[in-house]
């Protein structure tokens, strides 16, 4: 198998549709009905969430690292014993990276990336792809931050793809693939940058 191309892969998003690999490699395309979002303004964290983030126990970086991001995505987990990150998806996503449309939201602790996420953002529309911790509240924290950057450089649309109890817990609603297309479409059309240094706003 070999790379997507990034033109690929951004025409792919632009459509609706993204790749995922299965178990022997085998890179199909996806535009699941209903689609998962997660409406950007009405997210709020958790109260469990709120002394974590008040004590800063991250250092939340953006883009340091990213293929060490999809890597850890990668690794198996308890509940899914597979995983559709193949060294191809990793390849044609760091080169999406590299030319600025992938990017990554980190948190380290002690000079060590344990936890994290990362997506595709084009104009003004993040497409969440994948998240990972090794330490306890990592990603939610990544994630509570990647909200920020999206609310202040006014982004329209986070996709999700597909439900599952993992997007639930971020408010993850359901809505049909017509009315996602149309969503998209408007986002398509703002010109919005991902910039993570808003976060110095904070």
């Amino acid at each position: 198998m070999t790379a997507i191309s990034t033109d690929d892969l951004l025409n792919g998003y632009i459509n609706g549709i993204f790749p995922m690999a299965e178990a022997d490699g085998t890179i199909y395309w996806y535009s699941p009905n209903p689609r998962a979002v997660i409406p950007i303004d009405t997210y709020k964290p958790s109260k469990s969430l709120r002394p974590v983030l008040n004590r800063r126990h991250f250092d939340i970086r953006i883009n340091t690292d990213f293929e060490g991001v999809m890597r850890g995505c990668a690794l198996p987990r308890v509940s899914e014993p597979g995983t559709w990150i193949s060294e191809e998806i990793i390849a044609s996503y760091t080169a999406l990276h590299e030319i600025g449309y992938a990017h990554s939201v980190e948190a380290w602790r002690d000079d060590r990336l344990v936890g994290g996420l990362y997506g595709v953002s084009i104009n003004g529309v993040f497409f969440g792809e994948s998240m990972f911790t090794i330490e306890s509240n990592a990603s939610k924290v990544a994630f509570h931050y990647l909200i920020q950057i999206l609310k202040l450089n006014r982004f329209a649309l986070l996709d999700t793809q597909f439900i599952n109890d993992n997007v639930l817990r971020y408010g993850a609603i359901e809505i049909p693939r017509d009315e996602y297309l149309d969503q998209l479409q408007k986002g398509l059309k703002l010109r919005r940058t991902f910039n993570g240094a808003v976060l110095n706003e904070l």
